[in-house]
């Protein structure tokens, strides 16, 4: 979804021309006033802001305990050993009590928008409304027979809106337990995840997601509540295999005539199982508790200090709410008293509602990021005078980033950069990044050109999304910050990888109140994951840098041996690769019977198309794909990129296969957050990886 949506901003061409067209303005501007960089200066000085002031001295940034080197957050407290954050605020310990307190700091103000058309304003619904209707839909839960209490599991099949925050939080007023289902899982892991958590009662977005569970029904499931109206006949297919359709209306209704007293959780009760999707099996069901989403939110708000949400922020929402990431998101806007609006569902007017909006905070994906940052450059290549203006504005910027100073105040932002930050709305001061590493360049090009502060962000659905996070005041780019104040990390050896924690680099391993309790009804995966002594081992490698900070260098998973026994570790090559300005996407395999690595390559079909044109060569992107000339260009400059990037000559792909058409989530090649699935890229590329080594034999 968030990869549809960066590509449609970036591909409107309409809005790229008058980018580029007020640049140029821009320019000519200042060439006939003739004030030039001079101007820029007195223009910065006159009001020349103060630089942040980070909480701590940023050349240490942990505290590091024990022979194993356990990197404990400086905001975390002490006492008899290192205490892990529980909570923030004493009147918000469960998610129940997420809302009052937003209605209280918020002075009741708005919580929830949404509008329903692209021409329309947005809409809003206040705090107490927002409580009102989810504890009236809760009870109307109540009355149709579901039991109170963490035992019961109820799903939410819906994309981002309203109805899913009160869905969510009406089960919370009665001590349920919400289970996200999402469209890329396939109807057979959802059948799956159903009939595991024996739910009878599933609330859908509309027709098209009801009529998706109605083949080859669970038989648990007794209730589909329907968001938007459904069709008579899919009713009648319902009641054909004994399931009632109640539309969310008639339930919030039925509540409101039928008042449940709230049955409020406890800190320790389930409060969510969010399902991995995973790239082999079935999904796998993460249990979190109340506990565990209010640490990792309030060891976030503690660890952002001034820059935490408050009461005047509104957050654009349409990161899938299936994944923790959104949905802490979500919970640290509300704690703040916060406004959260939703997109309209429809990504190609993703850039419509963000103007309308107008939001303060948005959490992102890199993906958006690196699409900006090649679609710009690219732009600035037609005109040295375009080039000149744009570096000379990003390289003042760089330079108040390294003094400390953050902002959009300067006469380059009023002149070259405006036309970035109008296009998310003009008002972005926050943006949290996650899912990926982030390339130190595009990081620091998006703070200047936005002039707002980018947290990086690093953890797993296992401890509730994020579990590391930049400090306030650093700028620099390439890592992704320090554990937050409710967990530890510490790095263990991984000797198949030559990797050894004595020596700085190792497996991360996680351990906090942010920690997941296990895996549903799976024991034996769950002893997998955490330790005797209750570590979480994350699959990821990573090593501290000298300021105490996290940086992600490698992956646990996905290794394998070449035929001579030498290990691989193909994100590592793909990450260096996807460096190329001519590469979109990568995917590296390799065999245990084979001697070397290749790769499917999906080009970057602007770059290509330039550059066959210059060249002359004509034809569609994927006739331009089966070009020799080509093919040897990428793969010239990957290897290049490879010895740049460390690479030894057997991690190098040997022959590459030109792919026209993008990996995605609806493909079947993405999971939901973007990342490869393997099995199935080696699945649909069966032949022309067998071809490729049947040529390199």
């Amino acid at each position: 979804m968030f990869a549809a949506a960066t590509d449609e901003f970036v591909h409107d061409k309409d809005e790229e021309q008058q980018y580029y067209d007020f640049i140029s303005g821009a320019a000519g501007m200042l060439a006939i006033a003739g004030i030039g960089v001079a101007a820029a200066s007195a223009y910065y000085w006159a009001r020349k802001p103060r630089p942040s002031q980070p909480p701590f001295d940023l050349q240490h940034q942990t505290i590091v305990e024990g022979p194993e080197l356990i990197h404990y957050s400086r905001f975390t407290q002490k006492g008899n050993g290192m205490k892990f954050m529980r909570y923030l605020y004493e009147d918000t310990k469960t998610l129940y009590d997420v809302f009052p307190r937003g209605a209280r700091i918020s002075n009741n103000g708005p919580c929830l928008g949404w509008r329903n058309t692209t021409t329309k304003e947005y809409q809003w619904m206040n705090y107490k409304e927002t409580m009102s209707r989810s504890q009236n839909f809760g009870s109307g839960l109540v009355a149709l027979g579901l039991k109170p209490g963490p035992d019961t599991l109820v799903g939410v099949y819906s994309q981002n809106n309203p109805e899913w925050v009160l869905s969510e939080y009406g089960l919370y007023s009665n001590s349920m337990v919400v289970v996200p289902l999402y469209d890329t899982l396939g109807p057979d892991a959802s059948r799956f995840i159903i009939n595991q958590a024996e739910m009878s009662l599933v609330i859908c977005e509309n027709e098209e997601k009801c009529k998706s569970l109605l083949t080859d029904t669970p038989a648990c499931l007794k209730i589909m509540v329907h968001i938007k109206p459904i069709s008579n006949a899919t009713v009648e297919l319902a009641k054909s295999k004994g399931i009632t359709t109640l539309s969310f209306e008639y339930v919030e209704n039925l509540g409101a005539q039928n008042k449940h007293k709230p049955t409020p959780p406890k800190p320790e009760d389930l409060c969510i199982v969010c399902y991995t999707s995973g790239t082999t099996g079935n999904p796998k069901g993460v249990m979190l508790t109340h506990e565990n989403v209010i640490a990792d939110a309030s060891a976030i708000l503690l660890h952002m200090g001034d820059e935490k949400p408050n009461k005047t922020d509104v957050m654009i929402s349409f990161l899938p709410l299936a994944h923790m990431l959104e949905r802490i998101s979500h919970l640290v806007l509300y704690i703040g008293g916060g406004s959260i609006g939703f997109f309209g569902g429809d990504v190609r007017h993703l850039m419509d509602d963000m103007v309308a909006l107008k939001p303060t905070i948005t959490p992102a994906v890199p993906r958006i990021f690196n699409r900006i940052y090649d679609k710009v450059q690219s732009g600035l290549k037609s005109s040295s005078v375009k080039r000149f203006l744009f570096n000379t504005a990003l390289s003042s910027k760089e330079n108040d980033l390294r003094r400390g100073i953050m902002g959009k105040n300067t006469i380059w932002d009023k002149l070259v950069l405006k036309k970035v930050q109008d296009a998310m709305g003009g008002r972005i001061r926050l943006i949290v990044v996650g899912s990926a590493p982030l390339a130190g360049a595009v990081m620091t090009f998006m703070r200047c050109a936005l002039g707002c502060v980018i947290i990086e962000c690093y953890g797993l659905t296992e401890c509730a999304a994020p579990t590391t996070l930049t400090v306030n005041g650093d700028f620099t780019p390439e890592h992704v910050g320090t554990p937050i104040p409710c967990c530890a990390i510490k790095l263990v050896d991984v000797p198949d990888m030559n990797y050894f924690a004595v020596s700085g680099r190792g497996e991360i391993c996680i351990k906090g109140t942010n920690v997941f309790k296990g895996y549903f009804k799976d024991p034996e995966k769950t002893k997998e994951t955490i330790d005797k002594d209750g570590w979480l081992h994350t699959g990821d490698i990573g090593t501290f840098l000298d300021n105490g900070t996290l940086k992600i260098i490698d992956r646990k998973k996905h290794i394998f041996k070449l035929s001579q026994g030498e290990y691989i570790a193909p994100e590592k090559i793909e990450s260096i690769y996807m460096k190329s300005q001519y590469v979109a996407q990568v995917f590296v395999h390799g065999e245990s019977i084979k001697s070397c690595v290749i790769g499917v390559i999906v080009p970057d079909e602007e770059f290509i198309k330039q550059y066959a044109e210059i060249r002359g060569f004509f034809g569609s992107f994927s006739v331009l794909c089966n070009v020799a000339e080509i093919k040897q260009l990428i793969l010239n400059d990957i290897t290049e990129l490879g010895k740049k990037g460390g690479l030894k000559s057997f991690e190098q792909v040997k022959d590459i296969y030109l792919h026209p058409e993008l990996f995605t989530v609806q493909n079947g090649l993405l999971t939901p957050v973007l990342k490869s699935k393997r099995p199935d890229l080696r699945t649909y590329f069966k032949r022309q990886l067998e071809e490729m080594y049947s040529k390199l034999d």
